[in-house]
């Protein structure tokens, strides 16, 4: 049905007093269909930060699907990272320039680097430039994936390896949770989020260059009541994309009582509904 009238929901997102969040949510894809993630891109593109192919699925699937995944997305203006796995197969398989060149000949925006099942020693300073060689980006996870839920010292540790990601030229650092975000990461065997551990990550290494892995729902909102809206995610379906949104904007049952998610109070010069114009209930 065409639309013919004057409502638009941006504008009326704006009327609610809804603040105006820059994309902060980077959605996976573990192995969708080509048209179910051609349909989400244009239903949510404006929502992505980035889309992450998942681990290796992108490589054993069809290839022609996976060049036409990364067109659709480039279609739509969302960068694409290459997931963390392969990258670290491909180091101890002593492939990394092939798989630089493969990434960079399907087209993707980021390599995702990091040591979360291997433990072979890798420069960063040499791998940013070798990616940079191939028109790539880089982001580093920080975590391991069989390590269990971090500890102070744990924490310590990342925090130097970060760094050095950083200095060496990497644009994000992602924090493990893998698909649970139990026993894993800020999450403890109950799936309950520390939230001082993560303080002390992101004072040491900046909020803004970190992105939290938050598979589940409940991860999801222990991050967004804790930090707020400007906080990154990623490892979110693309199916839970837009839920994670609105609990974000506060439009969510769950968020419009949070003091740092709820609307603020709309502005005046946006109301056209006079209060004798709201419907009233019969007593």
């Amino acid at each position: 049905m065409n639309h013919v009238g004057d409502s638009h929901t941006t504008q009326y997102l704006r009327k609610l007093g809804v603040t105006v969040v820059p994309p902060r949510t980077s959605p996976f894809d573990p192995g969708y269909d080509p048209v179910t993630l051609e349909a989400h891109l244009e239903q949510s593109a404006h929502r992505m930060a980035t889309l992450k192919l998942s681990m290796a699925c992108w490589i054993v699937a069809d290839e022609a699907v996976t060049r036409r995944k990364i067109a659709a997305a480039r279609r739509h203006g969302v960068p694409t990272v290459a997931g963390g796995g392969p990258f670290e197969v491909a180091v101890a398989q002593h492939r990394l320039p092939d798989y630089l060149d493969l990434c960079a000949d399907i087209g993707f925006t980021r390599i995702e680097c990091g040591q979360g099942f291997t433990t072979i020693a890798i420069d960063a300073t040499s791998i940013v430039k070798m990616a940079r060689d191939h028109g790539l980006d880089v982001q580093f996870e920080l975590g391991s994936k069989h390590g269990g839920a971090f500890n102070a010292d744990v924490v310590d540790t990342l925090t130097d390896q970060g760094r050095r990601w950083l200095d060496a030229g990497a644009s994000e650092l992602v924090i493990e949770a893998r698909e649970s975000a139990q026993a894993v990461g800020l999450f403890d065997a109950q799936g309950r989020f520390n939230a001082r551990l993560a303080d002390r990550l992101a004072q040491a290494l900046g909020l803004e260059r970190m992105v939290f892995e938050t598979p589940t729902k409940a991860s999801q909102f222990a991050l967004l009541d804790y930090f707020g809206q400007d906080v990154r995610l990623c490892n979110v379906r693309l199916e839970e994309l837009l839920r994670v949104e609105i609990y974000r904007l506060g439009l969510h049952a769950d968020s419009f009582s949070k003091a740092n998610l709820r609307p603020a109070a709309p502005d005046p010069a946006l109301e056209h509904t006079r209060a004798d114009q709201l419907p009233v209930s019969a007593p």
